[in-house]
């Protein structure tokens, strides 16, 4: 009598009946570095979704600038915020263009693992001091590689782990569900850059171009509907992701807008300077002083070999804004005398 399957090896077979023919099936991952024997009930994208979900770089997030630095007020976005709408945007794009929902999400989750505090001033930050360089996306796969649970990683997917690394503009990754989220970073924070930016008084709705707006729409909930479907639309049936050029343009003049009006205003970006003066202070701090790093960052350079710079980045590269902060002042602000 055949075995009956289980719900992971009948989800495997939806996918082959349901995904189209470009899609990234599950059973034909190239899987793991160290092998695992499979779930019974998730499939190999869906496990490594939760665990990017469950690790502490993820839940890190939320206390991460995204473009303003330590805001007033709720409604602004965080790092992990921003993840989480690049992850909705993404996994909109994926189920119509029936591709692969889980690893559209997994790559989602997981993209800006490696960002630094104060957001890009912290990576310009370390990437100008430290001998080896500092790449967000780079970074993202160090942690799900060797950083997460004590320097043993999450052993997560080939294919997860190259959309991570290749979500910038210039890389390519090899899945489309990749391409998904590369395109769906941008759609994410050029428009809740725009929203930000307008509920913090560096813009008006009139300010932003009006022959991108003519394209796009005149309000965020627009854009992004536009640009999504434009996604899809333009993408239905064939072996790319990509936006139609009108709309494409039109995306790429409304950033180039806001690196001047937002990304480089004084208003906005006023702190930035203290912000990478801070990360430089810290960087120069452990170097010197390699003996206070946490255990699990010592044994990197002693049991593994890894270069003092690079966990000095590692270390700093995973602080809060609020951490890095509070860890500057023990440094460097003289502690008080208790009452006698």
């Amino acid at each position: 009598m055949e075995d009956k399957k289980c719900i992971r090896e009948l989800r495997e077979e939806l996918e082959r009946k349901m995904l189209c023919e470009y899609a990234s099936f599950s059973d034909s991952s190239l899987g793991r570095d160290v092998e695992e024997e499979p779930d019974e009930i998730r499939t190999i994208y869906q496990r490594d979704r939760d665990r990017i979900l469950h690790c502490k770089a993820f839940r890190r997030l939320k206390h991460k600038t995204q473009v303003f630095l330590d805001p007033e007020g709720d409604h602004y976005r965080t790092r992990l915020t921003h993840t989480l709408e690049v992850s909705q945007i993404a996994r909109t794009i994926a189920r119509a263009l029936m591709l692969n929902e889980d690893l559209t999400e997994a790559i989602a989750l997981g993209h800006d693992l490696g960002h630094t505090p104060f957001g890009h001033a912290g990576e310009r930050a370390l990437n100008k001091i430290s001998p080896y360089g500092f790449h967000h996306n780079e970074q993202s796969v160090r942690v799900v590689e060797l950083l997460e649970k004590h320097g043993q990683g999450l052993n997560l997917t080939k294919e997860v782990r190259d959309g991570i690394k290749n979500h910038r503009s210039a890389c390519k990754p090899s899945t489309l569900e990749g391409k998904i989220v590369r395109l769906s970073d941008k759609i994410a924070y050029v428009n809740h850059d725009i929203d930000d930016a307008l509920r913090g008084g560096i813009l008006t709705e009139n300010d932003l171009p009006s022959e991108f707006t003519a394209v796009v729409g005149h309000d965020v909930a627009k854009r992004i509907d536009t640009m999504v479907k434009d996604v899809i639309f333009t993408s239905m049936g064939k072996n790319e992701v990509k936006m139609s050029e009108t709309v494409e343009a039109a995306m790429r003049g409304l950033r180039s807008f806001l690196m001047k009006e937002v990304y480089c205003n004084p208003a906005a970006k006023s702190e930035e300077v203290q912000a990478q003066r801070l990360v430089e202070y810290l960087y120069k701090y452990y170097l010197e002083n390699y003996e206070i790093l946490p255990i699990e960052y010592k044994r990197l350079v002693e049991e593994r070999g890894e270069p003092l710079e690079k966990v000095v980045c590692d270390y700093i590269a995973g602080m809060s804004d609020d951490y890095a902060i509070k860890t500057i002042k023990e440094i460097f602000v003289p502690v008080r005398w208790g009452k006698y």
